[in-house]
């Protein structure tokens, strides 16, 4: 490519073995591709189609299989002032690229890449050109992606993904019109407009998902407030009937990361996973109870002590449920996000910023815990945490970009 990057140095390519306890088995081989502030989030396809797997974070692409050469997709930001400013501060700033989703839009089976910017901004799409020279093209195919947990995720049921984002103090989703998939996407509102809406939903909420919580087969809009039911039309827009939870304590009013919605015990009902503050404490899943009521199964607070290992960390900003050690169970990957406030914001800022993995142990009796593994102690997470196959092994591999910079974590081995 015209803007490939020369070789990386040596920091690039460092690599180290992270031990986790023998429980899992599991030990991760770490890869940092960058040590700058690039991005809050990161995603992986294989973009070029040689046959291995890429890393994108921020306006670069990392390519496999060893993640030495490095392509511009599209220039750097150009914001001349302002808290995204490029190169980002990352003891102060916001970067520009605060999520990415690799997916094609286009239908060429070329993997393209979705870009969520700054909270309130446009969501982009930008081209795969196919493996030809030169930047990408770039779509702006919603106009106001409001929060700060935005995602992708099939909301219609027609197996093509929606954008998961609220809107002008509006929860719902951005239906793509997929004849013509650069278009503006059209905004799906389930929450009427309202001054209470306005502040509920505005630009810098965080904590949703979506999940099919009551069994219907159609997946239902989680916040931290409780959970919107998906009417059996939703060919026209209509508001959706509400649940109360809610999904977190009354002291973390301000919402967690991506939530996730899971029988976690195998009682057959579906449950709701959560960090309960992205700028503070907590971490827990919420049983759903015969009568449709949920009671709070914590799994880790403020101190040490409330966890049986020992583990507390904060500012859970990014969350995912991945089955990573191959038991069928569906495990919490999550972490302590990166000075998302600088240097001096929120609790313990300058603490180790980890990255964990909770081992999901049914004890067969409708009964369910969470066991910590650490992947890593000098990385942590953004708004987001991607994890996925880097290689051909099988197991799945973790990437994380944030203001300490762009990381890879292979899994080395497993059950």
């Amino acid at each position: 490519m015209r803007n490939s990057m020369s070789r990386l140095a040596a920091v690039f390519c460092m690599t180290l073995l992270v031990a986790v306890p023998a429980l899992a088995d599991v030990t991760f081989k770490k890869q940092t591709l960058s040590e700058r502030f690039v991005a809050e989030g990161c995603d992986m396809a294989d973009f070029d189609k040689d046959g291995h797997v890429d890393i994108t974070a921020g306006n670069t692409i990392w390519h496999g299989p060893d993640f030495s050469r490095q392509t511009e997709f599209t220039p750097p930001a150009d914001n001349p002032s302002g808290p995204t400013k490029t190169p980002y501060d990352p003891t102060k700033g916001y970067s520009d690229y605060f999520l990415a989703y690799a997916h094609d839009f286009t239908g060429d089976s070329w993997p393209d890449i979705l870009v969520y910017g700054l909270p309130g901004e446009a969501a982009h799409v930008f081209v795969n050109p196919q493996g030809k020279p030169g930047h990408w093209e770039r779509h702006a195919i919603f106009d106001v992606a409001d929060g700060e947990s935005p995602d992708l995720a099939d909301m219609n049921g027609d197996g093509r993904p929606e954008l998961l984002v609220h809107s002008r103090g509006q929860l719902g989703f951005a239906e793509i019109d997929w004849k013509q998939p650069l278009a503006k996407a059209r905004f799906r509102p389930v929450t009427p407009k309202s001054p209470e809406n306005d502040k509920k939903y505005f630009r810098y909420t965080h904590g949703y998902g979506a999940g099919d919580v009551n069994g219907d087969g159609r997946p239902d809009l989680l916040t931290k407030d409780g959970w919107f039911e998906q009417p059996v039309d939703i060919s026209k827009d209509t508001i959706w009937p509400f649940h109360p939870g809610p999904f977190g304590p009354p002291d973390a009013p301000r919402g967690g990361a991506h939530m996730e919605a899971y029988d976690v015990n195998g009682d057959g009902r579906t449950d709701v996973v959560t960090s309960y503050d992205g700028h503070g404490y907590g971490l827990g899943w919420f049983e759903q109870n015969a009568d449709g009521t949920f009671t709070e199964r914590r799994i880790m607070g403020s101190k040490p002590e409330d966890h049986p290992q020992g583990v507390a960390f904060s500012q859970l900003h990014a969350l995912r449920l991945v089955d990573m050690n191959g038991d069928g169970l569906r495990d919490i990957v999550t972490g302590k996000r990166r000075w998302a406030h600088g240097i001096n914001g929120d609790v313990e800022p300058n603490a180790p910023p980890v990255l964990y993995w909770f081992e999901l142990v049914r004890d067969g009796k409708g009964g369910a815990t969470f066991v910590a593994h650490k992947i890593d102690d000098d990385s942590g997470v953004g708004t987001q945490v991607t994890v996925g196959h880097l290689d051909a092994d099988g197991k799945p591999d973790v990437i994380v970009a944030n203001k300490r910079g762009v990381f890879a974590f292979f899994q080395q081995a497993g059950r």
